[in-house]
């Protein structure tokens, strides 16, 4: 007696289609899993013997094996128990074995036969779609994964109602999808007492994803600025919400199948791993580079951070993904982020504060500052220092325009980069264009290309960093609503990279 059942492997956010073979046949009594299962799939005999023991469903004293193929791909995870359950049952015959070949299952058992909640629903549903099968998955993943309409997904409780289903005395409603969350309340710039310039190149770093780092002393304010930047970060697109929303259902921090509109915003303490940061582990799960797709990483403190973390970070920024590599797969995620970064002057944090002067200036923040490498600070497009504010600032009135008013601004500047880049869907804003496109987009006039030159022949500007300026000033001019690259574009941008002599 021979029975197929379906499930997925992840492989990254992608779910690829694994074939449960079940197989009863005469021999010696044993219950065997191959094809490359990890612990976790390899203890699942003991929890769908105990499943269906609960069901008064006795194994027979047969030899039963279960065959997950493709044999040399890696299978994790407890979500390979209900499709071993489904397809054992349909080798029993007692489900229909050409309803359970139509259905893709993924689901953790309880050794009651309660289903458990398991990561990774969305990125199923997306796979069962496209073979045009249905998705049984336990009741609490269902919400997710019905965010995906071109498959049906039923959710279940526990395996009796499976059994009720399958059997046509109980057929179980489709799922219906998960909420959108309501938009988080955000924090207002306006709170923010003076620091006009910072808050200048937050809207610009918001407006076309341009990574920034702030140095400041201590209490200046850079973590206060950062914490507001998701409130003038526009709300996600309906597809970057989808792949937000499957890096994080592989991740397991979807809340209640809901789908969020909101940006990301992760912020990372120093003292996180590599792993942590750019995703590793046991599974392969995704970082915070890639938990941040679409939104922000914040990155305090960013000297305190291990050496061998900010150096991984390199080409994760310039290619907007990053590769897991193991023994035995090689895994890929999206994370196409924005990096706010903020960092002291030096290790005791006052070297560039008169009141309080810093008795090994300047070696102290020469040493402090250098454990971020050249390349790492190179790709840093805005580069600013926050200084203190005055005591007498803070009984000020509010200054500057509300987040509501910044975040109108930089929404109109996304759409003229949308409508830009319409023709080129790996392109969202003006941080991603380089070669043909970027020369298309952000030729600078007569006067600007001469003031690039003497920059770039006075402080020694890398190819990099002329094209990053370019990015830059093609921003500043679409919040300004013009056309073509002038000159006050160019030095603005100019005014906010060379801030350090290292470039």
């Amino acid at each position: 007696m021979v029975a197929v059942a379906y499930t997925v492997a992840f492989e990254g956010v992608e779910a690829r289609t694994v074939e449960v073979q079940c197989a009863v046949t005469p021999g010696l009594p044993a219950f065997s899993i191959v094809g490359l299962p990890d612990k976790a799939v390899s203890e699942a005999r003991d929890r769908v013997r105990a499943a269906l023991a609960s069901l008064s469903i006795a194994l027979p004293s047969k030899r039963i094996t279960i065959n997950l193929s493709p044999a040399d791909l890696p299978k994790e995870g407890s979500h390979f128990d209900l499709p071993i359950a489904l397809g054992l049952l349909a080798a029993l015959e007692i489900l229909p074995k050409d309803a359970i070949a139509q259905t893709v299952s993924l689901g953790e058992l309880s050794l009651d036969g309660a289903l458990v909640a398991v990561t990774g629903a969305l990125p199923a549903a997306m796979t069962a779609a496209n073979e045009d099968r249905d998705l049984l998955c336990p009741r609490a993943s269902s919400p997710e994964a019905a965010w995906v309409e071109a498959c049906r997904v039923l959710g279940a409780g526990n395996l009796i109602e499976i059994v009720q289903h399958f059997s046509g005395q109980n057929v179980i409603a489709p799922a219906t999808a998960g909420t959108v969350q309501a938009e988080t309340t955000h924090r207002d710039l306006r709170d923010v007492k003076g620091q006009e310039r910072a808050k200048r190149v937050l809207e610009i770093a918001a407006a076309g994803r341009h990574h920034m780092i702030m140095i400041g002393t201590p209490g200046a304010g850079k973590s206060m600025l950062a914490r507001r930047l998701p409130g003038i970060l526009p709300p996600l697109t309906p597809i970057e919400a989808l792949e937000t929303s499957m890096i994080h259902s592989i991740a397991g921090i979807l809340k209640e199948g809901g789908i969020s509109r909101d940006r990301p915003f992760r912020d990372t303490h120093h003292t996180a791993s590599r792993a942590s940061i750019i995703g590793g582990g046991r599974g392969a799960k995704p970082g915070e580079v890639s938990l941040a797709h679409n939104g922000v990483l914040f990155m305090d403190e960013l000297p305190e951070f291990q050496r061998d973390v900010l150096e991984t970070l390199r080409q994760p920024i310039e290619t907007g993904e990053v590769m897991i590599a193991r023994a035995n797969a090689h895994v890929t995620y999206p994370c196409r982020f924005l990096l706010l970064a903020a960092a002291n002057p030096c290790k005791c944090g006052y070297m560039t504060d008169p009141a309080q002067a810093c008795s090994r200036a300047p070696n102290c923040g020469e040493d402090y500052l250098s454990r971020i490498s050249g390349p790492l600070m190179d790709r840093f497009d805005l580069r600013i220092e926050v200084p203190p504010v005055s005591f007498s600032d803070l009984d000020l009135p509010p200054s500057g325009d509300s987040s509501a008013v910044v975040a109108a601004r930089v929404a109109a500047a996304r759409e003229v980069q949308a409508r830009r880049f319409e023709a080129h869907p790996d392109l969202r804003t003006n941080a991603d264009a380089e070669g043909a496109q970027l020369e298309e987009i952000a030729r600078p006039d007569a006067e600007s290309k001469d003031l690039l030159s003497r920059a770039a022949d006075r402080f020694g500007l890398t190819a990099r960093g002329y094209h990053r300026i370019l990015r830059v000033a093609r921003t500043i001019a679409d919040l300004d609503g013009a056309e073509t690259l002038r000159k006050p574009h160019v030095a603005e941008a100019l005014s906010y990279r060379l801030l350090s002599s290292r470039d």
